[in-house]
């Protein structure tokens, strides 16, 4: 019955979930991930200087992470669609009210608070494992490449929407506006919904067995080196992403070109990282994944080091721009699969929201370091030589992780998902 169920919805529900999912992640991802087109307004707005303004962006890139597990852990049990609604109107909201504040802790609020923790829960944990619950096993790799490419989409067609709002309008309606536009993706929640509690009581009915609880499976993982290894690669892949994300504008200007130069940057990231994410979406199902993780991480140090070493010009920038949107986030695609490899599916929102977790503590110290070194140096060169050093030692680390095919606890999370 469950077969004859599940063949029968397959056609119509990969094409339409990973529409939603993607779609939902461009919107979310996008307008998170051009917040930092406005750190410069901001700081002329508020007077608060660039380090206490950093500390905002720095407290929602922890908070994004924070609430990830938690968001997780509430839509495997309750269900993906009442998260994510919730999420995207926490965003909008947090958007619209950021250009009326005029504190470090009013920022934090609406930067830090409600606009992360909202894009935190509708944020690649829960979408990820949708994605992996409602389609077939043998396509969760390209379909969190394609979920991910969304993210990266959503990142490339911000930046230039960012930046004419902002010539027509002014850089705070053009704030507002894009806290508007996040709203389109509430028709995603229809396809969306739904848990993996039925999935994970019809895999133990048929293995015989009883489904682990929140608590048990978060001791496995904990409990596994290989897990610890990964989150501990992610959590530099956090720090990387946030300085880029917060600060890349920021260190453009501070080579002495022109401020369009940044936002087309950051487009160039996501451009560019949605032919990462559609890549190793495709190569998860052919390489072993911690290779492909320690490759794009050393992919990274190389290619800072020879950034440092270059003539800061406008095209120099935007190949530097082109190669880490490549890397950007196509590492979630690998880092995801591994999570859904070695644990099943039954509580992939809230594991894959731990790993989630460790990567934003890396992109609080990101985003925050950026803005104190160069307050106190005049200068990013320092959070660069830090970049190399630890995209070096993620790059290792991800090494002596075990990928076992099958294990006891994934058998029983992904035998009802079997065709």
């Amino acid at each position: 019955m469950n077969k004859s169920h599940t063949s029968k919805n397959r056609p119509v529900a990969v094409w339409l979930v990973l529409l939603a999912a993607a779609g939902t992640f461009a919107l979310t991802m996008g307008v998170r991930q051009t917040m930092g087109l406005f750190l410069s307004a901001l700081n002329t707005s508020t007077a608060l200087g660039i380090g206490s303004i950093s500390l905002a962006f720095a407290f929602g890139q922890l908070w994004w992470g924070l609430t990830q597990p938690f968001a997780g852990a509430v839509a495997d049990r309750i269900g993906t669609g009442r998260v994510i609604s919730l999420g995207v109107l926490l965003i909008a909201i947090g958007t619209f009210i950021t250009p009326l504040m005029t504190s470090t802790a009013g920022l934090i609020f609406a930067i830090g608070v409600l606009a992360a923790g909202g894009a935190g829960m509708a944020g690649p944990s829960v979408l990820m494992a949708a994605s992996t619950r409602l389609v077939p096993p043998e396509k969760r790799g390209l379909a969190t490449g394609i979920v991910n490419a969304g993210g990266s989409f959503g990142q490339f067609a911000m930046a230039p929407i960012a930046i004419g709002l902002t010539a027509a309008v002014g850089w705070a309606s053009a704030m507002q506006w894009l806290g508007v536009l996040v709203m389109l993706a509430l028709p995603a929640v229809w396809v969306l919904k739904g848990n993996s509690k039925a999935l994970a009581a019809q895999a133990a009915a048929v293995s015989g067995t009883k489904a682990l609880s929140a608590r048990q499976a978060i001791g496995q993982a904990l409990a596994t080196p290989s897990f610890r290894y990964l989150s501990l690669g992610f959590l530099v892949c956090g720090f990387h992403v946030a300085f880029l994300a917060t600060h890349l504008p920021g260190v453009i200007a501070a080579c002495g070109l022109p401020p369009e130069i940044g936002g087309w940057a950051l487009a160039m990231i996501g451009l560019f990282n949605i032919v990462g994410s559609l890549a190793m979406g495709w190569a998860v199902g052919r390489w072993r994944m911690k290779s492909l993780l320690a490759l794009l991480y050393a992919t990274r140090g190389l290619a800072v080091l020879v950034f440092l070493l270059a003539p800061k010009t406008p095209a120099v920038m935007l190949v530097f721009a082109a190669v880490m949107g490549v890397t950007f986030l196509s590492t979630v695609p690998p880092t995801a699969g591994l999570v859904a490899k070695m644990f099943g599916t039954a509580n992939m929102a809230m594991l894959f929201g731990i790993v989630m977790l460790s990567h934003q503590i890396g992109g609080f110290f990101g985003a925050f370091l950026g803005g104190y070194v160069f307050q106190a140096t005049g200068s990013y060169d320092w959070v660069w030589y830090i970049d190399i050093v630890l995209a070096a030692g993620a790059a290792l680390v991800n090494l002596p992780i075990r990928e076992a095919k099958f294990v006891a606890h994934k058998k029983r999370a992904d035998l009802a998902t079997s065709p």
